[in-house]
């Protein structure tokens, strides 16, 4: 099964690490980006000013945007990720971890937040002393989901809707970082399997608990259902209340949105109607 908020984390050995040094050209300088990019510089031949290097380096580029800045502000130096999810699609989706991020991860994780909270408030105040601690348990706790099995058994000849309805969940706007919240209807016509009911709801939570939109997450939900079950069809309808709409923006916390995807004979005018009548 997938991991439920998308990332793997991987712990990126000191031999993988060497490896890679050994391609790069050995008898060029190197300024090593705090803080990863100079424990590799420190491998190389390492200089304290980026000005005196043939190359900027850092362990990793990620998003790309200190690849950014750093070329931006030395254009006439190349630079280089000795690890670069950009260009190397079999990192994207993995949480990469040094050997001297091992024991500090979670704390620089908090320390980060705790500089977004500094920029808008003070953090010294009693309420917000432990925010960052807190902050980070909650996310840890939301986007993971407990892991379950697709349990199904045969079906004995049911050949109409089974359909489950008002599935409250919860979710995380991938635009804003605001909840957004709602019902879920869940409905397939068997062929030969039909699925424990609670499994009709763990996939709505499975798909929701990570940053995410409402389009994709019907979606999700109805590929799942048929990748499973191979069934007749799948009807998947939500209806939800975004806090990015409430409280920001245009600011109407009335507004619902409503997503529906079909699959298989639910897109058949007769079966489509009978689900969103329901």
């Amino acid at each position: 099964m997938e991991s439920s908020h998308g990332s793997v984390k991987e712990l990126i050995s000191w031999e993988s690490i060497r490896s890679r040094v050994r391609s790069l050209p050995q008898n060029a300088t190197y300024y090593g980006v705090p803080r990863g990019g100079a424990y590799i510089s420190a491998m190389l031949n390492p200089v304290m000013n980026p000005e005196e290097a043939d190359f900027i380096i850092d362990d990793l580029i990620d998003s790309g945007e200190t690849k950014k800045i750093w070329t931006e502000k030395y254009p006439k130096k190349k630079f280089i990720g000795l690890f670069d999810k950009i260009k190397e699609t079999n990192l994207r989706g993995k949480w990469l971890v040094f050997p001297w991020e091992v024991n500090d991860t979670e704390r620089d994780i908090e320390d980060h937040f705790r500089r977004v909270l500094q920029y808008f408030d003070d953090i010294h105040r009693e309420g917000l002393v432990d925010t960052p601690k807190r902050y980070i348990k909650f996310l840890h706790e939301f986007l993971s989901p407990a892991p379950f099995n697709f349990t199904t058994f045969e079906n004995e000849g049911n050949d109409q809707m089974i359909t489950q309805s008002n599935i409250h969940f919860y979710s995380l706007c991938e635009h804003h970082l605001a909840p957004f919240f709602g019902k879920a209807k869940v409905s397939y016509i068997p062929d030969n399997k039909i699925v424990g009911l609670s499994k009709l709801a763990r996939t709505v939570d499975w798909y929701a608990r990570r940053f995410q939109n409402q389009e994709r997450i019907t979606q999700q939900i109805a590929s799942r259902l048929m990748e499973e079950l191979s069934p007749q069809g799948v009807g998947v309808q939500i209806e939800a209340h975004h806090l990015c709409m409430s409280m920001r923006g245009i600011q109407k916390p009335n507004a619902i949105t409503r997503t529906t995807a079909l699959k298989g004979i639910y897109l058949e005018q007769k079966v489509k109607d009978e689900f969103l009548k329901l």
